[in-house]
């Protein structure tokens, strides 16, 4: 059969060669291969549950002609699969030629050759099936703690990548990645009560290999997840008033996705997305003097962390990535858009332009949307906060169709009073609009507190594209936040 790598390379230069042979005589034609393998490891209850193996694999080739856009995408990688889907692309152009809200003529592509590949210490497939599970028996033996843990589980889900791009101008983009998602639960019931802790939901997913196990504490998290679970249940519920709020990096991620990454999309601002995902309370004539948030906001779109979870050198439609300052001291500076929704909007974007597999185009999306730390540490910030409350761990989220107003739950919290942490709380909440609650941001915490995390799960496009977004953030105070529990 062969080494597996020159197998990959021979598979490359045929598909390289097949491309130039079927792409038409069009203005612009481009080919994205796309190779996804998936393995989830879990166990549940002590038992070990079946394997789940998954294998993605196709490409989509677009034309860009006479101002028109088309797709063509398949499964069948020869020459007669490939030049149905060029024809098909072709079609397409030529239907929307003269009809699309933008003319395409417009882009000039860029022409790049280049290679890239993630972190990976530990190569998955290096380790024995046999050891993962036995890894998993061990934390989901350390999850049962107590007779009032009803249901527990470990699991590892890695996914393992390559794409290719490649454009009629003769440009060739070859990029490997390797993202891997731990995670550890346990819930407990006491009559009526029932409560969940979780490591960070599934917020700790990373790129790289079997070596992210240690670098995020997977080994030693279980016993503090279960005992947090049981303290939950004899845990009052959650007061309701204005009080400080702060929060931690597990639930400042799903903040910053939910309030500044999607209301931020630029396809979603010019209303591409308003009939699915909904639209968004920014405008474009807000970009470049809006106050977003207080002088200590400072969001950045940085796929350029190797280890962070949408770490890539170069987007979907061959765009260069780079560290850009979305927001920066509070005022709005550049939407998430890539080459297209650039040109279309006249507002400066980013290289996101994303597709979730090869039988998706590539749409808007967000990669790495961070935070940047502050000055100050987490005891620092607690002992500032007369009153208030501590946060952790997103539980669940609501957001308004335009991403303005909105409500988030968490598993944890702790009342802060006179600048201590005081009494567990359960079932812990708080509500506001997008920009008033930016504003109140009084403190960030410092690179002691700032944690890497992401979701594998952002949904937004017709058809739907389930997207893995990078996040990473400092713990964040802010003030006079409306607080409430739930049942």
């Amino acid at each position: 059969m062969g080494h597996p790598v020159l197998r990959e390379h021979r598979m490359l230069e045929t598909l390289e060669s097949l491309f130039r042979q079927v792409m038409p005589r069009v203005d612009f034609c481009s080919l994205r291969f796309v190779n996804e393998r998936q393995e989830q490891v879990r166990v549940r209850q002590n038992i070990p549950q079946p394997v789940q193996r998954a294998t993605d694999v196709g490409a989509m080739i677009t034309v860009m002609h006479g101002g028109g856009l088309g797709y063509g995408a398949t499964s069948e990688l020869n020459a007669s699969g490939l030049r149905w889907a060029a024809e098909q692309a072709a079609y397409w152009a030529s239907r929307t030629a003269g009809r699309a809200v933008f003319d395409f003529r417009k882009i000039s592509p860029p022409l790049i050759h280049d290679e890239y590949a993630g972190p990976e210490e530990i190569p998955w497939d290096t380790v024995p099936l046999e050891d993962k599970f036995d890894l998993l028996n061990a934390e989901s033996r350390r999850l049962k703690t107590d007779d009032r843990i009803v249901d527990w589980d470990a699991a590892l889900w890695h996914v393992e990548k390559e794409t290719l791009y490649l454009t009629s101008a003769g440009g060739r983009i070859f990029q490997r990645f390797s993202y891997m998602t731990p995670f550890l639960r346990a819930t407990a019931n006491q009559k009526a009560i029932t409560q969940t802790r979780t490591l960070g939901g599934r917020g700790y997913c990373r790129q790289g290999g079997m070596e992210l196990i240690d670098n995020v504490g997977f080994r030693t998290a279980a016993p503090q997840i279960a005992a947090d679970a049981v303290a939950l249940l004899s845990a009052p519920n959650c007061p309701t008033g204005k009080m400080d709020l702060v929060i931690a990096p597990d639930q400042a991620i799903l903040q910053v996705h939910e309030s500044i990454g999607h209301p931020l999309e630029l396809d979603r601002i010019l209303g591409d997305e308003r009939n699915y995902a909904g639209t968004s309370f920014v405008k474009p004539e807000m970009f470049g003097t809006y106050r977003y948030g207080s002088d200590l906001l400072n969001i950045t779109y940085d796929p350029t962390r190797p280890e962070q979870f949408s770490s890539f050198a170069y987007d979907d439609d061959g765009l260069k990535a780079e560290k850009q300052y979305l927001i920066e001291k509070g005022i709005l500076r550049r939407g998430l858009g890539g080459l297209s929704s650039q040109l279309r909007s006249g507002i400066p974007g980013v290289a996101n332009s994303r597709a979730s597999s090869w039988n998706r185009p590539p749409i808007d999306r967000m990669a790495n949307l961070n935070l940047e730390p502050g000055d100050k540490s987490f005891d620092e910030i607690i002992s500032a906060v007369s009153r208030g409350i501590y946060m952790k761990t997103n539980s669940s989220w609501s957001i308004d169709d335009s991403r303005n107003k909105f409500q988030f739950g968490c598993e944890w919290a702790q009342l802060i009073e006179d600048g201590k942490l005081t009494t567990v709380v359960r079932n812990p909440n708080y509500r506001g609009i997008s920009a008033t609650f930016w504003r109140s941001l009084k403190m960030v915490g410092n690179d002691s507190t700032f944690e890497v995390l992401g979701t594998p799960n952002c949904g937004k496009g017709e058809p739907n594209q389930i997207m893995r977004v990078g996040h990473a953030t400092p713990v964040c105070a802010f003030e006079g936040v409306d607080v409430f529990g739930g049942e």
